[in-house]
Protein backbone atom coordinates (compact mmCIF):
# COMPACT_ATOMS: atom_id res chain seq x y z
CA UNK A 1 0.00 0.00 0.00
CA UNK A 2 1.49 3.33 -1.07
CA UNK A 3 1.13 6.91 0.11
CA UNK A 4 -2.55 7.69 0.76
CA UNK A 5 -4.30 11.07 0.59
CA UNK A 6 -7.07 11.15 3.19
CA UNK A 7 -9.63 13.72 4.41
CA UNK A 8 -8.18 16.06 6.98
CA UNK A 9 -8.65 14.94 10.61
CA UNK A 10 -9.97 17.12 13.40
CA UNK A 11 -7.12 18.17 15.66
CA UNK A 12 -9.46 17.82 18.64
CA UNK A 13 -9.41 14.07 17.89
CA UNK A 14 -5.72 13.75 17.11
CA UNK A 15 -4.03 15.83 19.82
CA UNK A 16 -3.68 15.07 23.52
CA UNK A 17 -5.02 18.53 24.46
CA UNK A 18 -8.25 17.68 22.58
CA UNK A 19 -8.48 21.07 20.87
CA UNK A 20 -8.59 22.31 17.29
CA UNK A 21 -10.49 22.40 14.03
CA UNK A 22 -10.06 20.26 10.95
CA UNK A 23 -6.95 19.98 8.77
CA UNK A 24 -7.20 20.35 5.00
CA UNK A 25 -5.88 16.84 4.29
CA UNK A 26 -3.79 13.95 5.59
CA UNK A 27 -1.00 12.10 3.83
CA UNK A 28 -0.42 8.68 5.40
CA UNK A 29 2.83 6.83 4.67
CA UNK A 30 2.38 3.06 4.80
CA UNK A 31 6.08 2.30 4.20
CA UNK A 32 9.27 4.31 4.78
CA UNK A 33 9.99 4.27 1.03
CA UNK A 34 6.75 6.18 0.39
CA UNK A 35 8.81 9.35 0.81
CA UNK A 36 9.59 9.11 -2.91
CA UNK A 37 6.14 10.45 -3.81
CA UNK A 38 5.81 12.82 -0.88
CA UNK A 39 6.92 16.08 -2.48
CA UNK A 40 4.43 15.77 -5.33
CA UNK A 41 1.64 14.67 -3.00
CA UNK A 42 2.22 17.62 -0.69
CA UNK A 43 2.12 20.04 -3.61
CA UNK A 44 -1.31 18.75 -4.57
CA UNK A 45 -2.74 18.50 -1.05
CA UNK A 46 -3.88 22.09 -0.71
CA UNK A 47 -2.31 22.59 2.71
CA UNK A 48 0.88 23.55 4.50
CA UNK A 49 2.75 20.41 5.64
CA UNK A 50 2.77 19.33 9.28
CA UNK A 51 4.26 16.14 10.71
CA UNK A 52 1.72 14.66 13.12
CA UNK A 53 2.54 11.88 15.54
CA UNK A 54 0.73 11.54 18.86
CA UNK A 55 -0.07 15.28 18.84
CA UNK A 56 1.19 15.62 22.39
CA UNK A 57 2.85 19.04 22.15
CA UNK A 58 0.31 20.83 19.94
CA UNK A 59 -2.27 23.53 20.59
CA UNK A 60 -4.44 23.92 17.49
CA UNK A 61 -6.73 26.89 16.92
CA UNK A 62 -10.46 26.26 17.02
CA UNK A 63 -11.13 27.00 13.35
CA UNK A 64 -10.28 24.76 10.38
CA UNK A 65 -6.64 25.06 9.34
CA UNK A 66 -4.97 24.95 5.91
CA UNK A 67 -2.60 22.18 7.00
CA UNK A 68 -1.82 18.82 5.44
CA UNK A 69 -0.77 16.44 8.20
CA UNK A 70 1.81 13.79 7.35
CA UNK A 71 1.80 10.56 9.35
CA UNK A 72 4.66 8.06 9.36
CA UNK A 73 4.66 4.25 9.43
CA UNK A 74 4.97 2.64 12.84
CA UNK A 75 6.81 -0.64 12.27
CA UNK A 76 8.57 -2.61 14.99
CA UNK A 77 11.82 -1.79 16.83
CA UNK A 78 14.78 -3.93 15.83
CA UNK A 79 18.32 -4.46 17.13
CA UNK A 80 20.43 -4.05 13.98
CA UNK A 81 23.98 -4.40 15.26
CA UNK A 82 26.56 -3.76 17.95
CA UNK A 83 29.11 -0.96 18.11
CA UNK A 84 32.76 -1.44 19.03
CA UNK A 85 32.07 -0.26 22.57
CA UNK A 86 29.49 -3.03 23.01
CA UNK A 87 26.45 -0.79 22.81
CA UNK A 88 23.52 -2.05 20.73
CA UNK A 89 22.09 -0.23 17.73
CA UNK A 90 18.29 -0.19 17.80
CA UNK A 91 16.35 1.02 14.77
CA UNK A 92 12.85 2.46 15.13
CA UNK A 93 10.62 4.02 12.48
CA UNK A 94 9.41 7.57 13.02
CA UNK A 95 5.77 6.60 13.54
CA UNK A 96 6.51 4.13 16.34
CA UNK A 97 4.94 5.21 19.63
CA UNK A 98 7.70 6.13 22.06
CA UNK A 99 6.14 4.23 25.02
CA UNK A 100 6.17 1.06 22.87
CA UNK A 101 9.88 1.52 22.20
CA UNK A 102 10.62 2.20 25.88
CA UNK A 103 8.73 -0.93 26.97
CA UNK A 104 10.35 -3.05 24.25
CA UNK A 105 13.81 -1.92 25.37
CA UNK A 106 12.95 -2.83 28.96
CA UNK A 107 11.86 -6.33 27.91
CA UNK A 108 14.97 -6.85 25.78
CA UNK A 109 17.39 -5.49 28.38
CA UNK A 110 18.60 -2.35 26.56
CA UNK A 111 19.29 0.62 28.82
CA UNK A 112 19.18 4.32 28.01
CA UNK A 113 15.52 5.07 27.34
CA UNK A 114 14.33 4.79 30.95
CA UNK A 115 14.18 8.61 31.53
CA UNK A 116 11.88 8.92 28.49
CA UNK A 117 9.23 6.67 30.08
CA UNK A 118 5.87 8.38 30.30
CA UNK A 119 6.50 10.81 27.44
CA UNK A 120 3.58 10.56 24.97
CA UNK A 121 4.65 10.84 21.37
CA UNK A 122 6.30 9.04 18.49
CA UNK A 123 9.96 8.36 17.83
CA UNK A 124 9.93 10.95 15.04
CA UNK A 125 8.42 13.52 17.37
CA UNK A 126 10.92 12.69 20.11
CA UNK A 127 13.77 13.32 17.66
CA UNK A 128 12.29 16.53 16.23
CA UNK A 129 11.60 17.97 19.71
CA UNK A 130 14.69 16.43 21.31
CA UNK A 131 12.32 15.12 23.96
CA UNK A 132 13.68 14.42 27.39
CA UNK A 133 13.22 14.55 31.12
CA UNK A 134 15.28 14.54 34.30
CA UNK A 135 18.40 15.68 32.46
CA UNK A 136 18.16 13.15 29.62
CA UNK A 137 17.61 14.05 25.96
CA UNK A 138 16.80 11.99 22.87
CA UNK A 139 19.70 13.47 20.88
CA UNK A 140 22.26 12.01 23.30
CA UNK A 141 21.10 8.49 22.37
CA UNK A 142 21.09 8.94 18.60
CA UNK A 143 23.62 7.09 16.45
CA UNK A 144 22.05 8.32 13.23
CA UNK A 145 18.72 9.60 11.87
CA UNK A 146 16.98 9.02 8.54
CA UNK A 147 15.68 12.46 7.57
CA UNK A 148 13.68 13.69 4.57
CA UNK A 149 13.22 17.11 3.07
CA UNK A 150 11.98 18.20 -0.34
CA UNK A 151 15.36 19.51 -1.52
CA UNK A 152 17.45 16.37 -0.86
CA UNK A 153 15.01 13.54 -0.31
CA UNK A 154 15.84 10.90 2.30
CA UNK A 155 19.31 10.43 3.78
CA UNK A 156 20.96 9.17 6.96
CA UNK A 157 22.74 11.78 9.08
CA UNK A 158 25.11 11.11 11.98
CA UNK A 159 26.34 13.20 14.94
CA UNK A 160 27.79 16.38 13.51
CA UNK A 161 25.05 16.36 10.89
CA UNK A 162 22.53 18.00 13.18
CA UNK A 163 22.20 20.69 15.84
CA UNK A 164 20.43 19.83 19.06
CA UNK A 165 19.46 21.86 22.10
CA UNK A 166 16.77 22.17 24.70
CA UNK A 167 13.62 20.81 22.99
CA UNK A 168 15.18 21.47 19.60
CA UNK A 169 16.75 19.38 16.82
CA UNK A 170 17.66 20.55 13.34
CA UNK A 171 19.52 18.85 10.45
CA UNK A 172 22.56 20.81 9.32
CA UNK A 173 22.24 22.60 5.98
CA UNK A 174 18.46 22.84 6.15
CA UNK A 175 16.93 26.29 5.82
CA UNK A 176 15.24 27.54 8.98
CA UNK A 177 11.51 26.88 8.71
CA UNK A 178 11.85 24.22 6.01
CA UNK A 179 9.62 21.15 6.37
CA UNK A 180 11.44 17.93 7.21
CA UNK A 181 10.68 14.51 8.65
CA UNK A 182 12.50 12.10 10.94
CA UNK A 183 11.63 8.91 9.06
CA UNK A 184 13.64 6.63 11.36
CA UNK A 185 16.25 6.69 14.08
CA UNK A 186 19.00 4.38 15.22
CA UNK A 187 19.68 4.64 18.94
CA UNK A 188 22.75 3.50 20.84
CA UNK A 189 21.66 1.59 23.95
CA UNK A 190 23.61 -0.31 26.60
CA UNK A 191 23.01 -4.02 27.23
CA UNK A 192 21.75 -4.59 30.77
CA UNK A 193 19.68 -6.95 32.84
CA UNK A 194 16.06 -6.67 31.72
CA UNK A 195 14.94 -6.63 35.35
CA UNK A 196 17.14 -3.60 36.11
CA UNK A 197 15.91 -1.71 33.04
CA UNK A 198 12.29 -2.43 33.98
CA UNK A 199 12.82 -1.23 37.55
CA UNK A 200 14.39 2.03 36.34
CA UNK A 201 11.60 2.52 33.78
CA UNK A 202 8.91 1.94 36.40
CA UNK A 203 10.66 4.33 38.80
CA UNK A 204 10.53 7.09 36.17
CA UNK A 205 6.83 6.45 35.56
CA UNK A 206 6.07 6.52 39.28
CA UNK A 207 7.96 9.78 39.70
CA UNK A 208 6.01 11.41 36.86
CA UNK A 209 2.64 10.12 38.05
CA UNK A 210 3.32 11.63 41.46
CA UNK A 211 3.97 15.14 40.12
CA UNK A 212 2.40 15.42 36.65
CA UNK A 213 -1.18 15.01 35.32
CA UNK A 214 -0.22 12.08 33.08
CA UNK A 215 -3.82 10.87 32.63
CA UNK A 216 -5.34 14.29 31.87
CA UNK A 217 -6.00 15.89 28.47
CA UNK A 218 -2.83 17.95 28.38
CA UNK A 219 -0.14 19.12 25.97
CA UNK A 220 2.60 18.59 28.53
CA UNK A 221 4.74 21.54 29.53
CA UNK A 222 3.49 24.80 28.07
CA UNK A 223 6.70 26.76 28.58
CA UNK A 224 10.36 25.92 28.28
CA UNK A 225 12.35 26.24 31.46
CA UNK A 226 14.52 29.38 31.37
CA UNK A 227 18.19 28.68 31.96
CA UNK A 228 18.75 27.96 35.62
CA UNK A 229 15.08 28.39 36.47
CA UNK A 230 11.81 26.44 36.53
CA UNK A 231 8.81 27.80 34.65
CA UNK A 232 6.56 25.68 36.86
CA UNK A 233 8.04 27.15 40.04
CA UNK A 234 7.50 30.73 38.87
CA UNK A 235 3.92 30.00 37.80
CA UNK A 236 3.23 28.24 41.10
CA UNK A 237 4.57 31.20 43.07
CA UNK A 238 2.24 33.49 41.10
CA UNK A 239 -0.80 31.35 41.88
CA UNK A 240 -1.33 29.77 38.46
CA UNK A 241 -1.45 26.19 39.75
CA UNK A 242 -5.11 25.22 39.30
CA UNK A 243 -6.07 28.58 37.72
CA UNK A 244 -8.83 28.03 35.15
CA UNK A 245 -10.53 29.91 32.34
CA UNK A 246 -13.21 28.77 29.91
CA UNK A 247 -12.75 25.05 30.50
CA UNK A 248 -8.94 25.22 30.46
CA UNK A 249 -6.67 25.25 33.49
CA UNK A 250 -3.10 25.01 34.66
CA UNK A 251 -2.94 21.65 36.40
CA UNK A 252 -3.37 21.57 40.19
CA UNK A 253 -0.49 19.05 40.17
CA UNK A 254 2.00 21.04 38.08
CA UNK A 255 1.60 24.70 37.16
CA UNK A 256 3.38 24.34 33.80
CA UNK A 257 0.90 21.76 32.48
CA UNK A 258 -2.13 23.08 30.60
CA UNK A 259 -5.22 20.86 30.89
CA UNK A 260 -8.47 20.70 28.92
CA UNK A 261 -11.14 20.05 31.54
CA UNK A 262 -13.50 18.71 28.85
CA UNK A 263 -15.13 21.83 27.47
CA UNK A 264 -12.17 24.04 26.73
CA UNK A 265 -11.23 25.99 23.62
CA UNK A 266 -8.02 27.18 22.02
CA UNK A 267 -9.20 30.75 22.55
CA UNK A 268 -9.39 30.21 26.31
CA UNK A 269 -6.09 28.30 26.34
CA UNK A 270 -4.22 31.10 24.59
CA UNK A 271 -5.72 33.74 26.86
CA UNK A 272 -4.61 31.77 29.93
CA UNK A 273 -1.14 31.36 28.45
CA UNK A 274 -0.87 35.09 27.70
CA UNK A 275 -1.92 35.97 31.25
CA UNK A 276 0.73 33.63 32.65
CA UNK A 277 3.48 35.07 30.45
CA UNK A 278 2.54 38.62 31.36
CA UNK A 279 2.54 37.85 35.08
CA UNK A 280 5.95 36.14 34.95
CA UNK A 281 7.40 39.08 33.03
CA UNK A 282 5.97 41.59 35.49
CA UNK A 283 7.19 39.73 38.60
CA UNK A 284 10.46 38.14 37.48
CA UNK A 285 11.45 40.02 34.32
CA UNK A 286 11.62 36.69 32.48
CA UNK A 287 10.03 36.20 29.07
CA UNK A 288 8.72 32.64 28.96
CA UNK A 289 9.22 30.80 25.66
CA UNK A 290 6.55 28.39 24.49
CA UNK A 291 7.39 24.70 24.43
CA UNK A 292 3.97 23.77 23.05
CA UNK A 293 3.60 24.40 19.32
CA UNK A 294 0.65 26.60 18.39
CA UNK A 295 -1.08 25.75 15.10
CA UNK A 296 -2.85 28.65 13.41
Amino acid sequence: MALRLLPGPRFAERTTLRLGGRAAAELAMARPEDWEGLEQALAGSGGRPLALGWGSNLLAHDQDLDLCVVTLPEGEPLAVGQDEDGRVRVRAWGGLMLPRLVNWAAREGYSGLEPLAGIPGTVGGAVAMNAGSYGSETAALLARVLVWDAARGARWIEPGGWRAGYRAFWPEGLDQGAFWLALAAELSLAPARAQDVRLATDATLARKKASQPVSAATCGCVFKNPEGESAGRMLDELGFKGKSLGGMCFSPMHANFLVNEGRGSATAALELINRARASVWERFGVELELEVKVLA
